[in-house]
């Protein structure tokens, strides 16, 4: 990954290979997949690894991306987390080394962020009716903007970034107020953006995946409680959405399914188990459900995460529906959420299953390969993606993870920690 001809050949690949031409775009503001998630990573080989000059390549990666910011100035992107301006925010923060580094940069961000996140939280507003899930999402909405609000520190516009998070919190609180309960959190079918799901749920759905569901912002509320966050409500609005995300478990022991479908008259439909994988399924519903129950001391929500987890993880492989190593919907994601459940329970169930999923991860490497790992899509499709949501570097980030012991403050992108 530090070889821009590898990365550059990687990207001609990966446009080649895929069947979803959109995903394999490497912009260099991106944090999915771009230069700063390159930087992001980049800098935590430093941290394990100092002195060897990681440092200097990740200050090189972040540099490429602050040289297209000028252009961003009228543009239309946006504040997403993963494919907007809230990437290279989170990330200058991670490099900036206690804010001694990167102000002037940090400054011309936060003049183009917030602006932008004030637009997002406006539009949370649960009287302007339904959301499509990128409102309050981890990928693009509000959920990954509060990962971004919640890291910043010794910034110059901290006082307006703390102004920006209680907002962001004060609509999901908000949102939580509902008469109907889950009704606010339905998605319309004509705001599913997608035909095929159209044809699938045909009256809306209740998305219960951690990158695009309930479970991103339960987690995003648990963390600023456990921060400290002073919002009047957040407690109780944090518990009645993580009883909720209880209740929403397929019965038997299932754990949760990717969607809900709405039935003609608006209630929720039968559903059927997911992949075990962090974007949707278990693993990323438990993490928000355990992050909750840690936050509001509540022994039975830790009870019940830990529990759906083990079940998760005893399903056969070939079931778990995880054939891609790659983090977002593959065994690294899947691997770095049970490496954070063995760091915060010590349960030796939890170790000798990160143990298991690292030699599951280990045995998919492809010396013969452009970066040793690719994604997989559907009908056994192999893609060179280099970044770090479905490619290679995520794979490399979570081995670093599982291999150093050093702490991956990074994944705080991905609401896990």
């Amino acid at each position: 990954m530090r070889s821009s001809g590898r990365v550059a050949a990687a990207i001609a690949n990966a446009e080649a290979q895929t069947a979803f031409p959109l995903t394999a775009e490497w912009t260099p503001w991106g944090l999915a997949a771009g230069d700063v998630g390159l930087a992001l990573v980049c800098g935590y080989v430093d941290e394990c690894f100092p002195e060897q000059g990681w440092d200097a390549e990740a200050h090189h990666r972040l540099t490429m991306a602050a040289a297209t910011l000028p252009s961003l100035e009228r543009g239309s992107l946006s504040a997403s987390l993963f494919e907007g301006l809230g990437g290279i925010a989170f990330v200058a923060h991670r490099l900036s080394r206690g804010g001694s580094r990167y102000q002037r940069l940090a400054k011309t961000v936060d003049a183009l962020l917030l602006p932008r996140a004030a637009e997002l939280v406006r539009s949370l507003d649960p009287r302007s009716g339904r959301h499509d899930v990128g409102r309050f999402d981890v990928i693009s909405g509000g959920a990954g903007l509060g990962a971004v609000l919640l890291t910043q520190e010794a910034w110059e516009d901290e006082v307006y970034r703390r102004q920006t998070l209680s907002s962001l919190l004060c609509a999901l609180i908000q949102m939580m107020d509902d008469p109907d309960g889950l009704s606010v959190w339905y998605t319309p079918p004509q705001l599913l953006g997608d035909e095929d799901l159209v044809r699938a749920y045909p009256h809306g759905v209740l998305n219960c995946g951690l990158a695009h569901g309930l479970p991103g912002p339960l987690a995003l509320m648990a963390l600023a409680l456990q921060h400290g966050a002073g919002e009047p409500r957040l407690a109780d609005a944090t518990a009645r959405l993580a009883d909720l995300l209880v209740n929403l478990q397929v019965d038997s022991g299932g754990g949760w399914p990717s969607m809900i479908p709405l039935t003609p008259d608006g209630q929720l439909g039968p559903s059927e188990p997911s992949r075990t994988a962090w974007c949707y399924g278990t693993p990323g519903a438990t993490r928000a459900l355990w992050l909750a129950g840690r936050a509001l001391h509540r022994a039975d929500l830790c009870a019940e995460a830990t529990e759906a987890m083990r079940t998760a993880l005893e399903r056969p492989v070939a079931q778990q529906g995880v054939d891609a190593p790659t983090f977002c919907h593959g065994i690294a994601g899947l691997l770095h959420t049970t490496l954070r459940f063995a760091h915060d329970t010590h349960e030796i169930y939890f170790v000798r299953q990160v143990e298991d999923l690292t030699e599951q991860l280990l045995a998919l490497y492809d010396p013969d390969s452009l970066l040793g790992y690719r994604d997989w899509e559907p009908g056994n499709r192999l893609v060179d993606r280099p970044g770090l949501l479905s490619g290679a570097l995520g794979v490399a980030a979570v081995l670093l993870a599982a291999g150093t012991g050093t702490v991956p403050a990074w994944d705080r992108v991905f609401l896990l920690a």
